[in-house]
């Protein structure tokens, strides 16, 4: 398959001052090819927002390269590269409260990106907002009202017509559905599907849930403090983790049977997350890691294909 979107060694660090800055994202390599949907998991505050804000130029890059059908993406972006991209990337953003401007209507909303090119009409733009508002599920009429009129789950709506509606290749969903109630979650992750089949896009989904996230792709990336440690199949990944952070993470997930879930042995990770301002030596899931080893405190372990299969994992277990 031909690569769609390419990020090389990709880093993105935050100033703090007093000569700290926090690591957020670090010489992470990822491609994803056209068509392809890439579900990226790890805890809170790993770095996979920033790295797909990163992507897309929300953030600059500190060092590392995307890039786009082949094409280098610039290390910042000016308002005229935004402009441009607009209509191949876009982004679904996690919180549907805070992500839309209370002070506009969802018709306003929906429309800001197309009103960006002057070839339309007024009426022609009503009419495209109208045909996306009914495409999501919404109505026609909604475009006079303004976002807190609508639930949660109807405000997600409105932001995935509003990335949509300029009909993009590549769209980063960042945690699109871990503010919604989980009858809610079911419903917008059936329309991102549809959406996905339709319009043959190509999605990077970052999300918390293993379980949803391997549902709907067909790699998944595991990023843990600004890294990645396991990339590979989505099935192969869930139901056979390499990397041990991988295997705790997913046992972190609860069984279904209630009786089976109160009976299961722990498999909480022990101990705390390092600091992304002060990353140690080594393998950063070592302060944490089950299977650790004394090399594991000194060499950081780089991201390697293991023999005869698809997956990388970055761990000394299988250098």
């Amino acid at each position: 398959m031909v690569n769609l979107f390419e990020a090389k060694e990709l880093t993105r660090y935050f100033d703090m001052g007093r000569n700290e800055r926090v690591h957020a994202v670090e010489n992470v390599s990822l491609d994803i090819a056209e068509k392809e949907i890439v579900g990226l998991v790890g805890e809170s505050g790993s770095g996979k927002s920033t790295f797909g804000k990163t992507v897309l130029g929300l953030h600059d890059k500190t060092s590392g390269m995307v890039k786009y059908r082949g094409e280098k993406l610039p290390q910042k972006y000016r308002s005229a590269d935004f402009q441009r991209l607009a209509t191949k990337m876009q982004m679904i953003f996690q919180d549907p409260y805070s992500s839309l401007n209370p002070r506009m209507t969802v018709g306003e909303l929906v429309a800001e990106g197309i009103r960006l090119h002057p070839q339309l009409s007024s009426a022609d733009i009503k009419e495209k907002v109208a045909l996306w508002l009914n495409r999501v599920g919404l109505q026609a009429d909604h475009m006079s009202r303004f976002p807190h009129e609508f639930s949660g789950g109807q405000r997600q709506r409105i932001g995935i017509a509003r990335a949509l509606i300029l009909e993009p290749e590549f769209v980063v969903c960042d945690e699109p559905i871990s503010a919604l109630d989980v009858s809610v979650q079911a419903q917008v992750i059936n329309l991102l599907g549809e959406l996905k089949e339709s319009m043959g896009l190509t999605l990077l989904f970052i999300a918390h849930d293993l379980s949803m996230v391997r549902y709907v792709s067909d790699r998944m990336a595991v990023m843990y403090l600004g890294s990645l440690v396991e990339v590979g199949k989505a099935d192969g990944v869930y139901f056979d983790p390499k990397h041990p952070y991988t295997e705790v993470l997913i046992g972190s997930n609860p069984e279904p049977d209630p009786n089976m879930e109160r009976n299961r042995p722990s498999t909480a990770i022990q101990g705390e997350i390092p600091s992304p301002v002060n990353v140690p030596v080594g393998c950063r899931f070592a302060n944490r890691c089950p299977k650790v080893m004394s090399v594991c405190r000194d060499i950081t372990p780089l991201l390697i294909p293991l023999k005869d299969s698809d997956r990388e994992v970055a761990c000394h277990l299988y250098s």
